[in-house]
């Protein structure tokens, strides 16, 4: 594809898909059609934006496009990017990018098949920070990394999350709380390059004494705990969910040094801190600044998510127009989504140690290509594990009520 050349690319999802949207033309591309099966939505959208809308994805494939992105639900990405990945559409996927192990080796089959350009869009490693960790770390500013933590906490009061989640069985009602880990283990795959070989999964109990749980109709625990044992033989733990104490957080300990956004104040800002004995002679032991991203800078400060929306969506273009797979490519997508499937299964036996395997590896992928384990409650399946370590939670009568009186006033009528 010519340099100046438009990607003609397609939006799945009307809801999330909108920063997308927004972000095609900044990147080099022409939105030309968007998809989603909420009519009055999508109608709305496509005359607001001109562009041709869908319902059916079949026939949204065979739009003149060239690349599809997938900001659907949580847990049905891989499909999709399969048929899109089949049809010769470059594919760009929200999280998680499959919901199986079965469906990541799929997803990596398929990528590889296609030769074309597969971009998980997981948007927090480009917040500036995180680029600024990665930029010191491979300039040795702390050292080889030995232990690391990602957080991605987000508590809402009970009207918030089932404004969010319309319908009983809607992903976020019932996705188990280690799934959506992405967001904590991500950035510090990114500021190392390094992967989880090995895992642990725990989670903080369902609370029933806490109404922005007990007043909406989710079946998961509170939050999860990952600890990953990475292939450098550092550690890492990822902490994601509902915990009151809202905020994004990374810390990467090197063996020479120690960074971290803050906590307190501007959680922009970065931390750097080495000891008297290893820092370089006529600097401090603390340095904090505010860092701007390395690139593209009013741009990205004008994207959501601390301009990870514009990176993601950048990379991409970059990626389809020069042949070059982006760093977020469907081996490391897969490695963690995967991560927080496997935690579940380690918390449902104990916290029991599981090995996290190579999708890169076609002798690894065969052993898990029928791999289908999966707690999603409208699958038929007898060994379906449950959503919570607590057991199955019943939504009482009054949070249904309150349910669909929330979903009424989004336009959603449905149970």
């Amino acid at each position: 594809m010519a340099s100046k050349e438009a990607i003609r690319v397609g939006v799945v999802g009307v809801g999330r898909g909108r920063s997308f949207m927004r972000s095609a033309q900044a990147t080099g591309m022409a939105l030309v059609a968007i998809c989603d099966t909420w009519e009055e939505r999508l109608k709305e959208v496509g005359q607001d934006l001109g562009v041709t809308t869908y319902t059916d994805y079949d026939a949204f494939l065979d739009h003149d496009l060239d690349a599809v992105v997938l900001a659907n639900y949580f847990h049905e990405h891989a499909p999709f990017a399969v048929k899109a990945l089949t049809a010769g559409k470059h594919v760009m996927s929200e999280c998680a990018a499959c919901h199986t192990l079965a469906e990541g080796v799929a997803l990596t089959r398929a990528v590889e098949r296609s030769g074309k350009i597969y971009m998980f869009a997981e948007n927090y490693p480009y917040m500036a920070y995180n680029q600024e960790m990665r930029r010191l770390y491979q300039a040795g500013e702390v050292g080889e990394f030995k232990y690391g933590e990602g957080e991605y906490v987000h508590p809402d009061p009970a009207d918030v999350k089932l404004g969010r989640s319309c319908g009983i069985n809607h992903w976020r009602n019932w996705i188990p709380s280690t799934y959506y880990c992405t967001h904590s283990i991500a950035p510090v795959m990114y500021i190392t390059d390094t992967r989880p070989v090995k895992v642990n999964g725990f989670v903080v109990p369902y609370d029933f004494d806490d109404p922005s749980e007990t007043m909406t109709v989710r079946r998961h625990d509170t939050a999860g705990i990952i600890i990953c044992r990475m292939d450098n033989g550092a550690v890492l733990k990822s902490l994601h969910g509902q915990l009151r104490g809202h905020g994004n957080y990374v810390r990467i300990h090197g063996n020479r040094g120690l960074m971290e956004n803050c906590r307190h104040g501007d959680k922009q800002r970065l931390r750097l801190w080495r000891e008297p004995w290893d820092k370089p002679k006529g600097t401090p032991v603390e340095t904090v600044y505010t860092p701007d991203f390395p690139e593209h800078h009013e741009r990205a400060t004008r994207a959501g998510h601390g301009g990870g929306d514009f990176f993601t969506t950048y990379h991409f273009s970059e990626a389809i127009r020069t042949g070059e797979p982006p760093y977020l490519d469907v081996y490391r997508g897969v490695t963690m989504s995967i991560t927080g499937i496997l935690a579940w299964r380690s918390a449902l036996d104990d916290s029991t140690p599981l090995d996290v395997p190579d999708f890169r590896d076609e002798a690894v992928r065969k052993q898990y290509e029928h791999d289908h384990w999966s707690p999603d409650p409208t699958r038929e399946d007898k060994d379906r594990p449950g959503t919570s370590i607590v057991g199955d939670i019943a939504p009482t009568e009054e949070a249904r009520v309150f349910a669909k009186e929330i979903w009424a006033g989004k336009g959603y009528n449905g149970d």
